[in-house]
């Protein structure tokens, strides 16, 4: 069924392709058919970051970025759902087009630019949610925002999800977001983690319960820089980190239509580097804090190298969109060959 529908929207620009299937979803879901997509997931529950995740594949940040599909695509399989990248006040993103796909490469290039409806419609959805899996939540901060008071958005954000959130996501890596990629680095990094952590503190007595932090990172530093970051999230008691988001290198993809266009680049082509990154990060973790693995995951084989590299679990996204709902099986499968 996929493969049809694959067929057809992929005659279609990739925003419209994607804003299309998200709306087949949800509306899928209003009207009971959801179970139409459904892949059964074998289950096998597992404790991280002091949650329990009913299976270790979850779906990437930037799919359903203003939680509008949780249940639908929760219906899908997946342990657990990151939602957004979502700001403190709404903003559109990126002039279009923004998002291409080069099939041949089974890879996607965006620029989108943290385009979303704002917290407060995010919270709004996310507290009629039914999916009872995980629900991650990915902050950033609004294009507007200086740098140098970028903290204010993530803090901004930080509290207005913590109720709802199974986890926050900070996101530091986004390569279409100017200046954001600054923050993984120095005493910047190190002010950033000191006040979420400060906030965390002071939420976890509010609401009796400590949701646990999250920081993703780029794929396009040297083995020197996430040696550096590895050390400061130990430092600063991060619960976990994801590794990693899109990539601006484009040696991969060199040649093919649409490479350069500016934007990150995810998909089969990012599959290496993403588990160098984990691996690097797991040798400096030394299992102190888990990592969650994604990029260029679009087969068994693909996540075993995930896993194999230190990954404990994996997110997928433009490899949902090249293989559909299958493929959370399929990944699922080989973690669990991998036990």
């Amino acid at each position: 069924m996929y493969q049809c529908a694959r067929k057809l929207l992929f005659q279609l620009s990739a925003e419209t392709a994607h804003d299309m299937a998200l709306d087949m979803i949800g509306a899928g879901n209003r009207l009971g058919l959801g179970g139409l997509m459904a892949v059964s997931v074998p289950s096998r529950p597992r404790k991280i970051m002091g949650l329990t995740f009913d299976n270790p594949v979850g779906l990437a940040a930037g799919l359903d970025k203003n939680a509008d599909c949780i249940d639908g695509l929760g219906q899908l399989g997946f342990g657990f759902v990151e939602l957004g990248t979502v700001t403190p006040r709404p903003q559109p993103g990126n002039p279009k087009p923004r998002m291409f796909r080069i099939v041949e490469k089974e890879a996607i290039i965006n620029r989108m630019g943290f385009n979303n409806l704002g917290i407060d419609h995010l919270v709004a959805n996310v507290r009629k949610r039914r999916y009872r899996g995980v629900v991650g939540i990915n902050i950033g901060k609004n294009v507007n925002t200086p740098i140098e008071n970028a903290v204010d958005d993530y803090l901004a954000c930080m509290k207005k999800v913590y109720p709802y959130a199974g986890y926050i996501a900070v996101n530091l890596s986004s390569p279409n977001t100017p200046g954001l990629r600054k923050l993984q680095f120095g005493d910047a990094l190190k002010q950033l983690l000191d006040a979420i952590k400060q906030a965390q503190s002071g939420l976890t007595s509010e609401y009796g319960k400590k949701v646990p932090l999250a920081v993703k990172i780029a794929p396009d530093m040297t083995d020197e820089e996430i040696a550096a970051i590895a050390k400061e999230l130990v430092a600063q008691e991060i619960e976990g980190v994801i590794a990693t988001n899109t990539t601006l290198s484009r040696e991969t993809v060199k040649g093919f239509k649409h490479a350069d266009e500016q934007g990150g680049l995810s998909g089969a082509p990012l599959a290496r580097r993403s588990t160098e990154v984990i691996k690097i990060l797991a040798g400096e973790l030394s299992g102190r804090l888990p990592v969650i693995g994604v990029g260029g995951i679009d087969s068994a084989e693909a996540a075993v190298a995930k896993i194999k590299a230190g990954a404990s679990l994996l997110q997928v996204y433009s490899g949902l969109i090249y293989k559909g709902p299958r493929l959370i099986k399929d990944v699922a499968e080989a973690v669990y060959s991998c036990e």
